[in-house]
């Protein structure tokens, strides 16, 4: 395979996690210890916050009459894709069952987790889009209680168009906390909540490390790094909007890696040249992020066909990608590793970051190569039951005994053999196993 470098990024995102890890394992030690009083002095630490945690139903309409209606319109609007996009996933989901022999059936069913805690940013950026996807998601699932959680800004509170946008996707309580105190809250069913069977969402590396940490108490979506995005670009592809595209990612973070890969030199170059020219438009904040995103994260990959473009993208695993080449049903066939698939210049990472119903919460880091993102499925048990005739449990049983013994496991082996002298009493079976 020959694939050339046109830039090619001094740093990755995996940095030392020793610090974080520290800082986080000691707030949640003492908040599980402390309970609702320590979570609120590290409200008060971390987000200058000494409000009311959990919501009240006047709080909620106060804060709802504070958005724009236009801005209620294109919530609704984006709530009532994702929602359509969770119901039509749940759909294939089914309960099922099988004969696998006569009189023994197998069967499956999928159930809801419990409770779910549902976490939407609110530092540097507002995420209303995060509530959209977690909250609804979530109530679409069936989970029994959902409880959203987002840090609050000093003497102000949570951002009005969250609180909105939690309350009309379904969230049961909601919760003015941040940080890994919002998270333990959570999973420690703090401030009369029940214990969260799963938490949710995005957030920065100390959530991130909290939900990690506390993964196996409790459910987690995945295990969150800096979001990515990769562009697969052809001869045809319009330069100033793949640089967009590049632009429109990168500000989400000094180590959001983007990625352009294209069979076309005069392409790339438009692109690695135009790419610093937008950034400068940007807000001040944005277009720091986006500059030292594209510095030091950036790639640009030059490589001889599309077989070797796919290839490319397979390695990356990209959270986003997007395809901005000609015959995308090929590319939809083709390419296997990735979180979420915009296919043709009409679509965009930022309509699924926001609106059109597919789930912006997705693997990062290359884990796509082995999971997708969060889903009605992920707020879903999938559990397996079985019953049996006499007479359809009696070559299990004997298969059982055997194994069992040829494992060593005798006790296993006797519970076959109970069943087989009780059901069968005048037949005689070999359940020695095979030494």
């Amino acid at each position: 395979m020959s694939v050339t470098y046109l830039k090619k990024a001094p740093l990755t995102s995996a940095t030392d996690a020793g610090d974080v890890q520290a800082v986080v394992r000691e707030i949640l030690d003492a908040i599980e210890a402390g309970g609702d009083d320590a979570a609120r002095s590290y409200a008060a630490k971390f987000d200058k916050y000494d409000g009311n945690i959990v919501l009240t139903r006047d709080e909620i309409d106060a804060a709802a009459a504070k958005v724009p209606q236009k801005l209620k319109d294109d919530i609704r609007f984006a709530h009532d894709n994702v929602r359509t996009f969770a119901e039509a996933q749940k759909s294939t989901i089914q309960d099922m069952q099988v004969e696998l022999r006569p009189g023994l059936i197998a069967g499956q069913k999928a159930i809801p987790c419990g409770s779910a805690g549902c976490y939407a940013p609110g530092g540097r950026y507002s995420h209303v889009a995060s509530a959209l996807m977690t909250v609804t998601t979530a109530k679409v699932a069936g989970c029994g209680h959902i409880s959203a959680c987002s840090p609050p800004r000093p003497e102000i509170g949570i951002n009005p168009a969250i609180i909105y946008t939690a309350d009309i996707c379904g969230a049961d309580k909601i919760l003015a906390l941040g940080g890994v105190q919002g998270i333990a809250a959570m999973a420690f069913g703090l401030f009369g909540l029940p214990k969260a069977d799963i938490l949710v969402g995005p957030g920065n590396q100390f959530v991130a490390e909290a939900k990690r940490m506390l993964f196996g108490r409790v459910g987690i979506d995945m295990f969150a790094g800096p979001t990515d995005s990769l562009i697969l670009a052809d001869k045809d592809a319009d330069a100033e909007i793949v640089a967009w595209d590049l632009v429109g990612q990168a500000e989400h973070g000094y180590n959001s890696p983007v990625w352009l890969v294209t069979d076309t030199r005069e392409l790339a170059e438009k692109v690695m040249a135009r790419v610093p020219e937008l950034i400068a438009t940007l807000p001040e904040t944005n277009a720091q992020n986006a500059a030292a995103a594209w510095r030091d994260y950036a790639e640009v990959i030059l490589c001889e066909t599309r077989e070797e473009m796919a290839t490319v993208s397979d390695q990356y695993a990209p959270e986003h990608l997007t395809v901005q080449a000609g015959d995308l049903d090929w590319w939809l066939n083709r390419l296997s590793c990735y979180g979420s698939l915009f296919l043709g210049e009409e679509t965009t990472v930022a309509f699924g970051d926001k609106a059109s119903g597919t789930n912006h919460v997705l693997p990062t880091s290359g884990a796509a190569r082995y999971t997708g993102g969060l889903s009605v499925h992920k707020f879903m048990k999938l559990v397996t039951w079985q019953r049996a005739t006499r007479e359809g449990s009696k070559g299990v049983a004997e298969a059982t005994a055997r194994i069992s013994r040829l494992e060593g496991m005798e006790g296993h082996a006797r519970t076959a053999d109970i069943r087989l002298a009780k059901y069968f009493p005048n037949e005689t079976f070999d359940l020695s196993g095979m030494k």
